[in-house]
């Protein structure tokens, strides 16, 4: 028996990077795992078939995040086909940097819609479901910039302290049925964006880091897990930050 056996957890944008990470320790647990991601490319086939050789029951579904209609929509199919969804990490999301003298206003509304719009979307058609269940439990993958900003990410750590106070916020209203929010805020994490940097770059990343090194994606999952499950029954409209200590 897994910690999540007997679940359905709802990964958004967990084709690739921590979001397939994420799906993949939940599914190591014994959850049946619905996926979203922008597009059914070869990455988003293969990961379909990573999870579903754990043995569980895994389904992807390709949605646009950001557009409200279709996600209610996609929510209302992976409820037809699990019965139940326990678990919902928002995960989707992208990135627009630049000064904000010289953001364009496409590049603000861009992030603020794929990262906070979609938590949003998915939080309003997934939270009825948990309430008619009276359990629940939203992860909101923010950022450690949500916490403590950065320069050349305005848009970006926006959006990320926003969905830290959505969680919050979902935490003290949805608490009465049992539902709980939390976000989790990594630091540098090592995916594969991030391995393609220059080595002095990582260099010099890695010692503003007090543990000298990058997060492992399944570092950051192995805490969404802990949220996930009863293991943290009692936590809620908490942030946790995941950073080696940066912060």
């Amino acid at each position: 028996m897994g910690l999540l056996t007997g679940k359905t957890a709802l990964v958004t944008g967990a084709a690739r990077g921590i979001g397939k990470s994420i799906a993949l320790r939940l599914a190591s647990e014994g959850a049946d795992i619905a996926f979203t991601d922008i597009a059914e490319d070869e990455v988003f086939v293969n990961t379909l078939s990573e999870i579903s050789a754990l043995g569980v029951k895994c389904r992807g579904y390709v949605s646009n995040a950001a557009d409200f209609e279709q996600t209610h929509s996609v929510v209302s199919e992976i409820q037809k086909d699990f019965g139940h969804i326990d678990v919902l990490v928002n995960n989707a999301g992208i990135t627009r940097d630049g000064l904000l003298m010289r953001m364009s206003e496409q590049q603000w509304d861009a992030v603020l819609t794929v990262n906070l719009k979609s938590a949003f979307n998915f939080c309003h058609a997934v939270v009825p479901v948990m309430a008619r269940q009276r359990q629940g439990s939203i992860i909101n993958i923010s950022s450690v910039v949500g916490v403590a900003g950065n320069a050349g990410q305005c848009n970006y750590s926006a959006s990320k302290a926003g969905m830290i106070g959505l969680a919050k916020s979902i935490a003290k209203e949805m608490g009465s049925r049992n539902i709980r929010a939390n976000a989790v805020a990594p630091g540098f994490v090592m995916t594969e964006m991030t391995r393609q940097l220059p080595e002095e770059t990582l260099k010099q990343w890695c010692e503003r880091i007090p543990l000298r090194r990058g997060a492992e994606p399944d570092e950051i999952a192995k805490v969404v897990l802990f949220l996930a499950s009863d293991l943290s029954s009692y936590v809620s409209g908490q942030v946790i930050q995941i950073d080696g200590a940066m912060s």
